[in-house]
């Protein structure tokens, strides 16, 4: 997680058992204003935009693969959950959120839309 970021926290669950996963391990849930994937991998959370950046499909209706990559329904592009990195090697990035969970439930952190951030 991008430490230099702030970020705006939204409960997405009170539990992970609560999250509707498919068998593949994704989830796709609404958060203000956004529409999210939540991914399962080896007993973490990853959460990521809902649309790949290359064609606009959906990721929850896509998999993870054996490495841990969430592979978009349309054209197969891999993105590693860690940091969304296109590892499949056509150059693009997946939008990932930090995903935490608290006593109180599952919380993903949403960059803070600061027009004026960059000053600080």
């Amino acid at each position: 997680m991008d430490t230099n970021k702030k970020y705006t926290w939204h409960k997405i669950a009170d539990s992970i058992a609560e999250i509707d996963f498919s068998a593949s391990g994704l989830a796709m849930l609404q958060v203000p204003g956004k529409t999210i994937c939540v991914a399962r991998h080896n007993d973490q959370l990853f959460a990521c935009t809902q649309k790949c950046p290359h064609a606009g499909g959906i990721m929850a209706d896509g998999y993870i693969d054996a490495l841990g990559n969430i592979v978009c329904p349309l054209h197969r592009y891999k993105f590693s959950l860690q940091n969304g990195r296109n590892t499949s090697g056509e150059g693009y990035y997946l939008k990932t959120y930090p995903v935490e969970i608290r006593e109180n439930g599952v919380f993903v952190g949403l960059p803070e839309n600061n027009l004026f951030g960059w000053l600080k």
